[in-house]
């Protein structure tokens, strides 16, 4: 028995270059497109399961069950941004299941937080409003990097519900726990850096009406994703949009709008991309949808992205 419960298929020199290769492709996700990554994703989940899949000691399986959550999440995060939806949630859900297993309460936060982006732009709001939450309360109130994120996440989707008072409270606990955190290098993509918090504050704002703050937060955070590559710039300047569609700034709206979605390169102008830039058409009023910009708009976002 004790010969059975030492024994593993797996060394720890196996574990360190597993894990040394997990921390190259978190450091790529953050700019390459996400239909490239999946590809490499599955390839090193597959050799996670092959070791997983025979019985090894507690601590290894549960390093391997971290791994496995790891890289389902990013599997899942990419598949939700090619809009293939129902894989997307059932590959979160295989992320949780791994998180669990793994023990770590911090990864299980930050799993459920990173999944609550699925029905944050796809809806229903109340299940990301839910998921938040969870994460949240999993992190705990020390401050972390997790805990900041998960509360930023519970504000964005808050926000986006239209409870004011709920968003801006988890706002708040965002902001001040990661004024307490030394942030991780930000070439990571399980890091969440100060660039993202923006990210994040613009959204609130945004879906608030806030716009004097939101326009404060988009810049500072425009400065922070200066020379990066990837959407999320882009999805700060489909807030402006947002933003200027409220206002009723019809013509600057479809502009905007139609410029950035444009500017994405056609590997990355994938359907999240083009969910937001709707957004911009549902603030429009209605009365002003079928003038000459929002139709214009319209053509742009039909457009398969390779005739773009």
């Amino acid at each position: 028995m004790d010969r059975t419960l030492a024994s593993s298929t797996v060394t720890q020199w196996q574990l360190d270059h597993l894990g040394e290769r997990l921390s190259r492709l978190r450091a790529e996700y953050i700019t390459s497109p996400p239909e490239q990554m999946l590809r490499r994703l599955l390839s090193e989940l597959h050799e996670v399961h092959m070791l997983a899949s025979e019985r090894q000691p507690t601590a290894t399986q549960a390093r391997l069950s971290k791994m496995t959550a790891i890289i389902a999440t990013l599997i899942a995060d990419s598949l939700m941004k090619l809009g293939n939806l129902t894989e997307a949630h059932a590959w979160y859900g295989t992320a949780q299941t791994a998180a669990d297993d793994s023990g770590n309460r911090l990864l299980r936060s930050r799993v459920r937080a990173q999944t609550a982006m699925l029905p944050y732009y796809y809806g229903p709001i109340e299940a990301a409003v839910r998921l938040a939450s969870e994460a949240r309360l999993l992190a705990g109130p020390q401050p972390t990097e997790t805990a900041a994120f998960a509360a930023a996440a519970e504000a964005r989707a808050y926000a986006r519900q239209g409870n004011a008072a709920a968003a801006l409270h988890a706002l708040n606990q965002a902001q001040e726990l990661f004024s307490k955190i030394d942030p991780r290098p930000d070439n990571d993509a399980f890091a969440f850096p100060e660039r993202r918090l923006y990210l994040y504050m613009s959204g609130v704002f945004t879906h608030l009406c806030q716009h004097g703050r939101a326009r404060a937060v988009r810049q500072r955070g425009l400065q922070l994703y200066e020379g990066q590559a990837g959407i999320d710039p882009a999805l700060l300047h489909i807030e402006e949009a947002i933003c200027l569609a409220q206002e009723h700034a019809l013509e600057e709206a479809c502009q905007m709008t139609s410029s950035t979605y444009l500017k994405v390169p056609a590997e990355h102008r994938t359907l999240i991309l083009g969910i937001r830039a709707r957004d911009v058409m549902n603030a429009i009023p209605r009365h002003l949808r079928t003038a000459r910009p929002a139709r214009e708009l319209k053509e742009v976002l039909a457009l398969p992205p390779g005739d773009v």
